[in-house]
């Protein structure tokens, strides 16, 4: 049930943040390997982003990988949050009575590498998908998937099972570190909300304001790993299934840096704390209340 209750709200907040994964994959592909002032900006800030996809590409268009984004939150969140709730539960995040700031992240940054290997292949296609956009606008190499079960049979026919896997290198340590982010300061943000008394014991605004904390520190700690997943993740193949651009993730983060300076790490930093943010605190909000009223009807 952990994991049922993890996944269902991990899916609850994607529902509601998937036209901004679009924006910020669009973002981060924008000018990739190309120093500032030598590529065209389709894309100049968020706000443009959302207006320009849906405008060309309609509001379908804002929604595009969403039936791969439930599938990939509801396995990956699904067995993430659910490990890391076992772990909670076992009293191992504590230490006298008190969150264990090594604990916590040790346990978030488990939980995360073994949802990350697993959501992998749906990752995968769900950036194919939401790169794909009307060639006026389009940015990175861009795939003609019609759809998750077309794209993940078209990969697995040209490359292999193991292709399915391809780009997994960047997502252990991009969700491992945002995991061990998100949950650390999730956990010791709550306990100090209570400790401060700002709510009433059990409320559900302990859990949002936490949660609101909590996205702020995962953003920062996450995005660079983001962009380098994104890009690998999106890149052209040979027909061996190795990249065509990058070799691997600090392959990808090197060029990325030499290329685009330290600024183009944080691409679309503005799109990502515009989905992470309300997706982080909606994501926390809803497994904490899911938790209780389990708990309570048991």
């Amino acid at each position: 049930m952990d994991f049922i209750l993890s996944g269902a709200a991990a899916c609850g907040a994607c529902l509601f943040t998937n036209p901004l994964e679009v924006v910020k994959t669009r973002m981060q592909l924008q000018g990739e390997l190309k120093s500032r002032g030598t590529y065209q900006i389709y894309y100049r800030n968020v706000f443009h982003a959302f207006y320009t996809i849906g405008k060309v590409d309609g509001l379908a268009g804002l929604q595009k990988g969403l039936v791969p984004g439930l599938v990939y939150q509801f396995f990956m969140n699904g067995v993430r949050l659910g490990s890391y709730s076992i772990i909670e539960s076992s009293g191992y995040i504590h230490t006298d009575g008190r969150v264990s700031a090594a604990k916590t992240t040790v346990a978030g940054a488990a939980a995360g590498v073994v949802g990350a290997v697993m959501g992998s292949p749906i990752y995968l296609v769900k950036t194919h998908i939401q790169s794909q956009a009307t060639s006026s606008i389009a940015v990175g190499h861009q795939y003609q998937h019609q759809g998750m079960v077309h794209a993940l049979a078209a990969i697995h026919k040209q490359h292999g099972i193991l292709g399915l896997w391809r780009g997994s290198s960047a997502a252990v340590p991009r969700v491992s570190v945002g995991s061990a982010a998100q949950l650390y300061s999730f956990a010791a943000s709550k306990e100090l909300v209570v400790d401060l008394q700002v709510f009433p014991e059990g409320s559900w605004l302990v859990a949002l304001c936490a949660g609101m904390i909590s996205s702020v520190v995962v953003v920062a700690a996450m995005t660079p790993f983001d962009v380098v997943s994104t890009r690998l993740y999106n890149q052209p193949v040979d027909h061996t299934g190795k990249g065509e651009l990058y070799k691997g993730f600090g392959d990808c983060f090197s060029k990325t840096l030499k290329m685009e300076g330290v600024t183009g790490l944080y691409k679309g930093l503005g799109a990502s704390y515009f989905r992470l943010g309300p997706h982080t605190i909606l994501s926390l909000l809803f497994w904490d209340e899911l938790r209780k009223l389990w708990q309570q009807h048991r």
